[in-house]
């Protein structure tokens, strides 16, 4: 169910993205500049995005493709000239520089879309070697 629940207000965000950037695109092709570990995740929700868009669309058939890498690279590809329609970055500070630096996103973008313009979190997972070797303290403690 909460699958289900990600990948709808994902469908959803990419549907206002598409309908903002067709007003300007002269194709139906969409950029999405994302960070490195969400590959898969756009690889596997894209098609059924374009399936919806062809649906609603027939005319104008949509393409997205995909820009990767850490996303404070992407962000400065960005503000050097990557003309990217979508961003999903993993932290706000690499969104929030597309205002600070180039003016390329409204200052209130963060209350423009619901949970703070953020459609899903993740969590952070630390590994350590076998047998923890270093002794590295273990991080789940009450109120962390």
């Amino acid at each position: 169910m909460k699958h289900s629940r990600v990948k709808n207000t994902l469908l959803k965000g990419w549907l206002v993205a598409a309908l903002l950037a067709s007003g300007t695109a002269s194709a139906a092709e969409l950029l999405n500049s994302s960070y490195d570990v969400s590959r898969e995740l756009f690889a596997a929700l894209n098609p059924g995005f374009e399936k919806q868009w062809d649906q609603q669309h027939p005319n104008d058939k949509l393409t997205i493709k995909q820009s990767h890498a850490g996303s404070s690279k992407q962000a400065l590809a960005i503000l050097q000239g990557l003309r990217a329609d979508v961003v999903t970055y993993n932290q706000v500070s690499d969104v929030q520089i597309l205002h600070d630096r180039g003016q390329l996103i409204p200052a209130d973008w963060q209350q423009r879309l619901p949970n703070n313009s953020s459609p899903f979190y993740s969590t952070m997972a630390f590994l350590v070697r076998k047998d923890n070797p270093k002794g590295i303290p273990h991080l789940e403690r009450s109120g962390a």
